[in-house]
């Protein structure tokens, strides 16, 4: 079943909440075994692929692409032309708008990163032996060059569901100190204070180091549905109307996020609001006093155009944010920098403002 026809069921009403996708080709279909392991790992995923693996050492031409289109594309399957698939229906109906219109391997390869890019989770079986080499045929397409730029251009975009947790194991040596400092300093500045409020989370690893009660807010759902793995509370809200009440987490974390939203939003007195007295407040935000920071904003506008060179439309220096918080009550801790760019500060809240 071709993505095309994926979305003609899709759009069509039934009662099944599975879609069972396969290749007949030459009247080759999955084995009854195949089709049963796919189904006794339904509840796994969104997603269960029957993948087949090569031995090691022992490779054709379409494990040799696959294999490098996983690595260039971040995709969560080592077998990425596999056409034996299982999908959730309302998962399929929630991408109709977005499933390929044409056929074959590099539809369902685009299939399958929009799967990724939306958060949805992948669960993968191995059925080397019980896959006959007709049956993946077609496999070996490889996308054309630009088609190939613009899938690696969306993988990478940073509103990817899973764009977050990634850059922590990044290829790019600088993404990965960066993203594995933020997450040492965010979480020394938590410990001990007590269940956190993580407002803004995305997707980031710093959910899976939260204390029991802790909760993450983040208003994309794609960035929710990833974060899921954490095993943490989450909710799909606003930062400018936080769904918590007064006072009601003893610690509160907001990093990178500030920068995305104007200045005159009531972003940073939600933080405020929310937080206990005696609680601690840890914020993070580009530091727009410092050159480096600017530098190295320079350099993504020119290496990636449409990244974080617009996506910070509102610019914060450390004295800025102690001239907010200091006169509404709150006693300034700690300052931390990444590369001199990123400032984490930690602030106390008082029990009574001065």
């Amino acid at each position: 079943m071709s993505p095309a026809a994926l979305a003609r069921v899709a759009s069509a009403r039934a009662a099944h909440p599975f879609v069972l996708a396969c290749v007949a080709r030459d009247s080759v279909l999955p084995p009854v075994e195949v089709i049963a392991a796919m189904w006794r790992n339904r509840h796994r995923a969104d997603l269960v692929i029957a993948g087949c693996f090569p031995k090691r050492g022992v490779m054709d031409r379409a494990g040799f692409q696959g294999r490098l289109l996983r690595r260039v594309l971040s995709l969560p399957v080592r077998d990425v032309f596999s056409p034996w698939r299982l999908y959730r229906r309302d998962m399929l109906t929630a991408l109709r708008s977005r499933l390929p219109q044409e056929s074959g391997a590099a539809a369902n390869l685009e299939l399958l990163l929009h799967i990724a890019a939306e958060g949805y989770q992948a669960y993968e079986i191995n059925v080397a032996g019980q896959a006959p080499a007709r049956a993946m045929e077609g496999g070996s397409a490889w996308p054309k060059l630009r088609h190939l730029a613009s899938l690696w251009q969306r993988r990478n975009s940073i509103l990817s569901a899973d764009y977050d947790d990634r850059a922590y194991d990044s290829i790019i040596p600088l993404q990965r100190y960066w993203q594995r400092q933020r997450y040492r300093l965010i979480t020394e500045l938590i410990a001990g204070e007590g269940a956190v409020l993580d407002v803004g989370c995305g997707s980031s690893r710093i959910l899976s180091a939260l204390p029991e009660g802790s909760m993450g807010v983040d208003i994309l759902l794609r960035k929710l549905r990833y974060a899921r793995r954490f095993k943490t509370m989450l909710i799909q809200a606003s930062g400018f109307h936080l769904p918590v009440a007064d006072e009601a987490f003893p610690c509160v974390v907001c990093s990178q996020v500030i920068e995305h939203v104007p200045k005159s939003s009531p972003i940073l007195s939600e933080l405020c609001r929310v937080l206990k007295p005696g609680g601690r407040l840890v914020i993070g935000t580009p530091d727009y006093a410092h050159w480096e920071w600017r530098i190295t904003e320079r350099l993504y506008a020119t290496f990636a155009p449409g990244g974080y060179a617009d996506e910070h439309i509102a610019h914060y220096s450390r004295q800025e944010l102690l001239d907010f918080f200091e006169p509404r009550g709150f006693a300034h801790e700690a300052t931390r920098y990444i590369l001199r760019g990123e400032l984490i500060m930690a602030f106390r809240k008082r029990w009574t403002a001065d």
